[in-house]
Parts: structure tokens; C-alpha cells; sequence
């Protein structure tokens, strides 16, 4: 009896610990949906999203092709955001192939993702480019998903925390003012491959950064920035991750594609 009451009363504050920690931290689901689509496959995921249910408390956002960004804008459920996955850091000039921030406002979109992992290992974006990315999108009007996160060697060497604390430094030295910046935490072994940090490994890389805020930022803006995990997130482990206290989110690759989705946005009951 006395057993069964202290794991009760543990579970109790486990509970109590993951909802006080999360009070005024709005769930925030982000579907990236990287370079892929064509008009008829958009149209079959504004069905899925339109057919939902999406949870009315948690935030959505989709991550859309430039080229399609306007054709989805128009088209999407009400309840659903779109952003561009990449701006320049200026306002104009000759730069081509790049977009602008005054650009996407100018066609209605709020949201941008900066700093994804293929941006960083593919394109070769620097963490002071992507710093310098972020401040002016955020300048000029847009919500930002900034994204950090380390490689399979960073991990096995025991780096973890010196590369998402070096990447959320360039961040910091920046932005002046986070209201509207969301943080995605990227395992770059976890993307596309299958693998996913459990939700004992995400949660402790999520709070180290939160702590890592509160120190080099103010604990006011780590607790109330957002911090997403990514890294093949499915609709088989989205609630156990969703249900640790320092994850606020997830930001999504491939499963954003698919109806399973639904059930991705829907990890926070």
C-alpha cells in the first residue's frame, strides 16, 4: 500500500513538474517539408490538414517550397501557419536565387526556418550567417525556427552540448529581442535515418540548453522560448518525447508528408 502511494504521489509530481514547466510555452508542431511536393501532392497534404483534427492548443506551421509558397498560402486551413525554409540577410540586391524577408511578408507569410542541418552541411552556412540570417529576419517582421544541432562524431566524441551551446551563442549574440524565435534542437544522426534520440537523451540536451539560456541570455527568455526536438520524429514515439517537461515541440521532415501528421500535431492531448 505504502508503495503503491509513493508512486502516485511521484507520478503526481511528475505531472504537476511537466505542466508548471510548460505553463505559457505553447505547443508548437512544425512540418518541414524540404524540397519536396508538386501541386497535386500539396494538395493531398492541405487535405489531410484540412480533415485533421489538429489540437486548437498547439501551433502548426509548414515549411514550403519557395516556389509554392504563395500556391499553399492561399489554400491552407486557417488554423495552419507557412514559412518559407530559407531568407538572405539582406533586403535586396545581386543575390541570385535568394529571397528576402520583406519578400515573404509581402506575399503573407510569417514564419521562416533558418539554420537547418542541410543548410549547414550541404550549403556550407556558417553559424555567424546563420546568426546574421536570423537577426534580420526577425527585424523585419518574421517568426524564426532557428535550427542547432550536432553530427553522429559530435555525439560519440561527447561534443553534444559544446556544438548547441556554440550555435546558440552565435544565436544570442544577434537577436536583441526572442519573443518571436522558436529553437529546434536537430540531432543531425537523427535526421532521415531512422534513429531518434529517446526521450531521455532529447529531454537532457532540451533542458542543458534551457539552462545554457538562462545563464548567457535571462532565465525570463529560457522559459519562455520554445524549444522543438527534431530528428525522425513519428506517430509512434511523438507523445513519450512530447511528454517531457523541456520539450515544447517537434519540427518534422519526412513525416510531414503524410497523414500520420495529424496524429504528430495531436502528441499533446
Amino acid at each position: 500500500m505504502l508503495l503503491h502511494l509513493i508512486h502516485t504521489s511521484v507520478a503526481h509530481v511528475r505531472r504537476t513538474y511537466i505542466i508548471c514547466s510548460k505553463m505559457g510555452r505553447k505547443f508548437v508542431v512544425g512540418g518541414n517539408w524540404k524540397m519536396n511536393g508538386s501541386k497535386q501532392q500539396v494538395t493531398e497534404i492541405l487535405k489531410f490538414l484540412e480533415a485533421g483534427p489538429l489540437n486548437s492548443e498547439t501551433e502548426v506551421i509548414v515549411g514550403v517550397p519557395a516556389i509554392y509558397l504563395d500556391f499553399v498560402k492561399s489554400k491552407i486551413p486557417p488554423n495552419v501557419e507557412v514559412a518559407a525554409q530559407n531568407c538572405y540577410k539582406v533586403e535586396k540586391g545581386a543575390f541570385t536565387g535568394e529571397i528576402s524577408p520583406s519578400m515573404l511578408r509581402d506575399i503573407g507569410i510569417n514564419w521562416v526556418i533558418l539554420g537547418h542541418s542541410e543548410r549547414r552541411q550541404i550549403f556550407g552556412e556558417t553559424d555567424e550567417l546563420i546568426a546574421d540570417k536570423v537577426a534580420f529576419a526577425l527585424q523585419n517582421g518574421l517568426k524564426v525556427i532557428a535550427c542547432i544541432g550536432e553530427t553522429l562524431e559530435e555525439r560519440e566524441s561527447g561534443k553534444t552540448e559544446e556544438v548547441v551551446f556554440r550555435q546558440t551563442k552565435a544565436l544570442a549574440n544577434k537577436i536583441e529581442n526572442w519573443k518571436n524565435v522558436v529553437i529546434a534542437y536537430e540531432p543531425v544522426w537523427a535526421i532521415g535515418t531512422g534513429k531518434t534520440a529517446t526521450p531521455q537523451q532529447a529531454q537532457q540536451v532540451h533542458k542543458a540548453l534551457r539552462d545554457y539560456i538562462s545563464k548567457t541570455v535571462s532565465p525570463d527568455v529560457a522559459e519562455n522560448t520554445r524549444i522543438q526536438y527534431g530528428g525522425s520524429v513519428t506517430g509512434a514515439n511523438c507523445d513519450e518525447l512530447g511528454s517531457q517537461p523541456d520539450i515544447d515541440g517537434f519540427l518534422v521532415g519526412g513525416a510531414s508528408l503524410k497523414p500520420e501528421f495529424v496524429k504528430i500535431v495531436n502528441a499533446r492531448h
